[in-house]
């Protein structure tokens, strides 16, 4: 295959995987609205209810490593395509349980949505191995604007399908969840190529050996990819998973609550648009700058005031915030290991995010109950600044390191 051919393949993958995110996206947010539901429906103690959907990440976390090495082996087509199919029998599953009123059931069929989620998170890396350096973050932009009109379709959809089986509330919408990923697997298996970076770049195969994780984790542009892939995460569930309670405590209404979580999705994933023509514009420092002052933003707003307004203002800044640091982060990452080391590196570096993320979901609602709003948004103004201080020393070592070549 020819280099323009391969390219031209890379950038089609991207579009695959774009939709494919959609899709995935679409079903966790069917779980995201009805999951917690479903879970005190059928719950034998009540304060088990939000164990189903707190398995969706945990499995997530679990998988995460596995199913990296498992990719570097099989391929990303036949993981992807098995993450998707694990998708559907969750969906499947928890359709069963329903019908059966079996709560444990329907945790096994929630866990497999976990499955799923661990494998398509590497939807993004993927597109960006498969195309030249200068268009990694066009390539992760592409992938996470899939995101953008599922973000938005997903509770709609499950608002439509939930009442598909009268006799048992919540069935049909978890039919959509398999439909979903049945979806999936049919265009990875028919459509997905999984071009690989190096041939999509120009010179030399790299044949050097692959270097220890240790060795790879102390580059300066790992520990940025991670201080951008990690904190934005991390800031942005804490606070988007306290933000509806809070604004119910602040005597908004549930349906503000869900107007609030809409506006922030769509800040999640719109910039996708238009993130990495922003990077290839200014830069990679510069963009994800921006994405840690937007996330201080948000910060500042949500401790100034509870109105209705500020809510929306908050969250959409968050939104836009984690969209650039998660961009940026991950293009970082697509440039910090040899492909040979692809597997260990994407399986750290994600299953420290998935981790640390999960965390931040758990302590959200004991966090706001203990501390309230205003402190749990100031707790997040010193992590983004490590962040920024991490991301520094990255561009600081950068411009070091092209200082020599430039006065050559």
């Amino acid at each position: 295959m020819t280099d323009t051919a391969t390219i031209s393949t890379g950038r089609r993958d991207a579009r695959v995987l774009a939709i494919c995110q959609g899709l995935y996206t679409a079903a966790v947010s069917i779980d995201l609205t009805l999951t917690a539901l479903t879970g005190h429906m059928l719950a034998p103690d009540k304060s088990l209810a939000t164990l189903p959907f707190a398995l969706i990440t945990v499995a997530g976390a679990v998988v995460t490593w596995f199913a990296s090495l498992l990719m570097q082996r099989i391929g990303r087509r036949g993981g992807f395509a098995l993450g998707a199919l694990a998708g559907t029998a969750g969906g499947l599953v928890s359709v069963w349980a329903v019908f059966h009123g079996s709560f444990w059931v329907f945790c096994a069929g929630t866990a497999l949505v976990g499955v799923y989620q661990a494998f398509a998170q590497f939807y993004r890396l993927a597109a960006a191995d498969g195309v030249a350096v200068a268009d990694k973050s066009r390539a992760v932009s592409t992938v996470l604007a899939g995101g953008v009109i599922a973000a938005v379709a997903g509770p709609a959809l499950a608002a439509w399908s939930k009442d598909l089986f009268p006799p048992a509330l919540f069935a049909g919408a978890y039919l959509m969840v398999a439909v979903l990923g049945a979806i999936s697997v049919v265009l990875i298996v028919a459509l997905y190529r999984d071009t690989q970076m190096q041939a999509a770049a120009s010179g030399p195969v790299d044949t050097r050996p692959a270097r220890p994780l240790g060795e790879i984790a102390r580059q300066p542009i790992f520990i940025a990819a991670l201080a951008n892939n990690v904190v934005g995460s991390v800031s942005m569930m804490f606070v988007m998973t306290a933000a509806p309670l809070a604004a119910v405590a602040c005597n908004h209404s549930i349906d503000d609550g869900a107007g609030i979580m809409q506006w922030h999705l769509v800040g999640m994933y719109a910039p996708a648009l238009f993130a990495g023509a922003l990077i290839q514009r200014w830069g990679l420092p510069r963009v994800v700058s921006l994405g840690m002052l937007l996330n201080v933003v948000c910060s500042v707003v949500a401790m100034s005031s509870t109105t209705l307004p500020s809510f929306y203002a908050a969250l959409f800044c968050l939104g836009v915030g984690w969209n650039f640091m998660f961009v940026g982060g991950t293009t970082l990452l697509a440039q910090s290991y040899r492909p040979q080391e692809r597997g260990r590196a994407q399986g750290a570096a994600e299953l420290l995010r998935n981790v640390c993320t999960a965390f931040a979901t758990l302590a959200a609602g004991p966090a706001l109950d203990h501390f309230g709003w205003a402190p749990l948004n100031a707790a997040m103004l010193p992590v983004v600044l490590l962040a920024a201080a991490m991301t520094f020393v990255w561009a600081r070592s950068t411009r070091a390191e092209r200082l020599p070549s430039l006065r050559g």
